[in-house]
């Protein structure tokens, strides 16, 4: 490669990037010599290295051994691949855990874990924090400057991982609400503790929260996540403030997992503050071409990690392993579509060793290369013929979507958690062809036309006055069931619901009912969730556990539940101010809340995407470029509004084509 050639050369506008993540202490410089003319020559330009070594890295307390992988770095540079370097904290050496036993976790029980599994380890730990910045530290002064420098990885799967109950866990927890509530009669009246004989006379009596216990001391679990929380925030926070001291201006990423179901911690912060100046994280769709819901789903975490930054997003892992024929590529391209532009298959090597030894990668054990490396150097080939056309794609959303933390803590045990009504939201949307972003109320500016709120459990002040501002300036909202329920110490408000904005929506929400249950009043529907809805003249047909009883209070009813023992209010429109505000008594169905919004995009006048059949996802790139990708079995008929070129096929249209089934065409309009 050139003298002049660096890693910064390939990531900004214009570059569509392919790669993979490589694992350099699992083998020596022969190998990485071969693997890296194996990598150039199959056009991946970049590789992930450094995440799950620290002990390599570290091999006993201050023994720094940076050698070896001074000549890893080396060989990819001369082989002109960039490198993404995760800073490789998680998880902690043994060493460590034996030097300092209580950053390990211990289980709610009492039981503590011996370290077998990966992020075994308690973030909010003091010693933890010292050492995993200790090494940060000398990991970036050493690399910040070689050519072959991309990014620094900021953690891998912070989210994943068991939380810890240790006793040095309870003193931080105890501490945190000290400092929240100053007194014990502020923590009492937030906790509730006149509920069941549970009143703190003394902080010293304060327990930590068991899971998994469905309505138990609610107020109390609630608080307990966003104490981790704040804890995981501030830990990421840490270590990205070493690499900005270290290597100003060096891209930051990460394989941003924070959803994870085991400990859950709130991004919207370090989003918001753009901590990451790629926001990164794994996309893993099912490895079958026929689930074309979990492409979806996949796409989903890219919205909810990236919320409203407009930085391009980086695909730090993707699947390799066993996917069908197609499959990767079919994601890669539906990743474009979400301002994806890095493309970073999980693994390039089948591992030899260790929990994956039996995840197929793009080469073999042998070396030898996989049909997935073959797929990997096809889209290689194609992002370069297309990068420099609009890509990374920008959107333009008009559409928003809430998501806020407390709320998915505290709907854990409703039949329906609010993380699950926002994802069939973001699919609602995303089937129509339209940008759309995830927003964390109390932070955004809400500049859309068009703002969904998908069972929004907790409603704080601040969030309630956002979204009254919202629709008194002109704007659209759209709240559907178990919405504006809980304060904001997760107990239920006393005052009309939804609370903080039931003047707004113009109605009362009272009690809920089950169809199962009022079903009995009807011969022929006995026991079943299905409830009827009338809206306009379409009859829809979903199921729900339950439904809000609605009395408009000046909303106009424009859905109505029939065929129970009477009709129902199921959805309501108030004028206020401006804008709109439209209630859906029942949490998020694709079909409800699809033809709730298709009339509001129509009223407001929202800008539609490229006409095309259901099943194909299509974006405007630019005026002139329009992608393609069929995620289903047929072939569909694409239209388009005068002659175009294929740009990946090399073909004339003109009016039009067949896309196959799961395939892709990018093309060019003919200037008119």
């Amino acid at each position: 490669m050139p003298e002049a050639f660096t890693a910064r050369t390939l990531t900004g506008p214009g570059n569509l990037l392919v790669g993979a993540n490589y694992h350099p202490h699992d083998s020596g410089p022969e190998t990485w010599r071969r693997d890296a003319a194996m990598m150039r020559d199959a056009g991946l330009r970049i590789v992930r290295l450094g995440h799950l070594a620290w002990d390599t890295f570290e091999p006993a307390d201050g023994d720094f051994r940076f050698d070896w992988f001074d000549e890893a770095m080396d060989v990819m540079h001369e082989h002109g691949i960039g490198v993404i370097l995760d800073l490789a904290v998680r998880p902690a050496p043994l060493w460590l855990h034996r030097k300092h036993p209580t950053i390990g976790v211990v289980d709610p029980d009492g039981t503590s874990r011996y370290p077998n599994h990966r992020y075994t380890e308690d973030a909010g730990d003091p010693h933890f924090r010292e050492h995993a910045l200790r090494f940060a530290d000398r990991l970036t002064r050493r690399y910040a400057t070689h050519p072959a420098l991309a990014a620094f990885g900021i953690d891998n799967e912070p989210g994943d991982g068991p939380i810890s109950y240790s006793p040095t866990v309870k003193a931080r927890f105890i501490n945190w609400l000290k400092a929240k509530y100053s007194d014990l009669e502020a923590l009492n009246r937030a906790w509730a503790s006149q509920r069941w004989s549970r009143r703190i006379g003394d902080f010293a009596e304060i327990g930590l929260p068991r899971p998994s216990v469905a309505g138990g001391a609610p107020e109390r679990v609630l608080d307990f996540h966003r104490f981790v929380s704040e804890e995981m925030n501030a830990y990421l926070t840490d270590l990205s403030e070493v690499v900005e001291a270290n290597a100003p201006g060096t891209l930051t990423t990460s394989n941003m997992w924070y959803y994870a179901p085991s400990k859950h911690f709130d991004w919207a912060a370090g989003a918001y503050a753009g901590r990451l100046t790629r926001p990164g994280n794994g996309l893993y769709p099912s490895h079958s071409l026929m689930d074309t819901d979990s492409v979806r789903d996949a796409l989903f975490g890219i919205a909810r990690i990236r919320y409203e930054q407009d930085e391009p997003f980086w695909c730090t892992e993707f699947t390799t392993m066993t996917a069908a024929p197609g499959s990767i590529r079919r994601s890669a391209y539906a990743s474009l579509m979400m301002g994806n532009q890095l493309v970073c298959g999980w693994t390039w090597q089948t591992m030899h060793a260790g929990e994956e030894q039996f995840l197929q990668g793009m080469v073999d054990w042998d070396g030898e290369p996989t049909r997935k490396l073959d797929e990997y150097r096809q889209i290689a080939a194609e992002f370069r013929t297309i990068e420099a056309l609009g890509f990374p794609y920008r959107d333009r959303a008009e559409i928003a979507i809430a998501l806020d933390f407390p709320s998915q803590i505290a709907s854990a045990p409703l039949p329906e958690r609010h993380d699950d009504q926002a994802l069939t939201a973001f699919r609602t949307v995303l089937d129509r062809n339209l940008d759309v972003r995830m927003v964390d109320l109390e932070r955004s500016a809400l500049d859309y036309r068009i703002l969904i709120i998908p069972g929004v459990l907790v409603l704080s002040e601040r969030a309630a006055e956002a979204i009254r501002a919202f629709v008194a300036r002109g704007g659209t909202a759209i709240m559907t069931g178990d919405s504006a329920s809980l304060d904001t110490d997760g107990q239920a408000f006393r005052t009309t619901r939804p609370g903080r904005l039931a003047d707004v929506f113009g109605i009362r929400v009272g009690a809920y009912e089950e169809p199962r249950l009022l079903s009995e009043l009807v011969e022929a529907r006995k026991g079943t969730d299905e409830v009827e809805i009338v809206l306009g003249e379409r009859v829809l047909r979903v199921e729900s556990p339950r439904f809000d009883r609605i009395e408009p209070r000046g909303a106009a009813v424009i859905g109505a539940i029939t065929g129970l023992d009477r009709e129902y209010p199921a959805v309501t429109a108030h004028r206020y101010g401006e804008g709109t505000a439209v209630y859906i008594g029942l949490p998020a169905r694709r079909e409800v809340l699809g033809a709730v919004l298709g009339a509001q995009i129509d009223r407001v006048g929202i800008r539609i995407g490229p006409a095309a059949p259901e099943g194909v996802m299509a974006r405007a790139v630019t005026g002139r470029h329009r992608l393609y990708l069929n995620l289903q079995g047929t072939a569909k008929r694409i239209e388009l509004p005068g002659s175009a070129s294929g740009i990946l096929t090399g073909r004339r249209y003109e009016h039009g084509f067949d896309l196959g089934p799961w395939d892709v065409e990018f093309v060019e309009l003919d200037r008119s």
